[in-house]
């Protein structure tokens, strides 16, 4: 058995090499793996319980959040989806359903 990964695009298991190159032939995606694994590191985020965040996760805020400028707070259970990873402080890149664009740090955040 070889111990090549999923595909990340449609996580087929079907992945095989070509050169250094790892192809999927269901989606025809290619990638190269030392690439994949360095774009991964650089944008690392986790939550409050310590979970890898990734790019189109859904996560909950654990605590009230005071937003300045805004007529009310965001509540401690608001359910957030499709996340961004972005670099900085603020991490988290989103849109919250009747709030607007956002950003979060993922230290008030945990994955669902």
């Amino acid at each position: 058995m070889n111990n090549l990964p999923n595909c990340p695009k449609c996580n087929s298991e079907y992945v095989y090499e070509d050169g250094v190159l790892l192809v999927c032939p269901e989606c025809a995606y290619e990638w190269d793996p030392a690439e994949l694994a360095e774009a991964e590191e650089g944008t690392a985020a986790v939550d409050a319980n310590g979970n890898k965040l990734t790019d189109g996760d859904t996560v909950t805020l654990i605590k009230d959040l005071k937003v300045k400028g805004a007529p009310k707070d965001l509540k401690q259970g608001t359910r957030v989806k499709n996340i961004r990873i972005v670099e900085g402080d603020h991490n988290i890149d989103c849109k919250i359903d009747g709030f607007g664009a956002m950003k979060l740090k993922s230290e008030f955040v945990k994955k669902i």
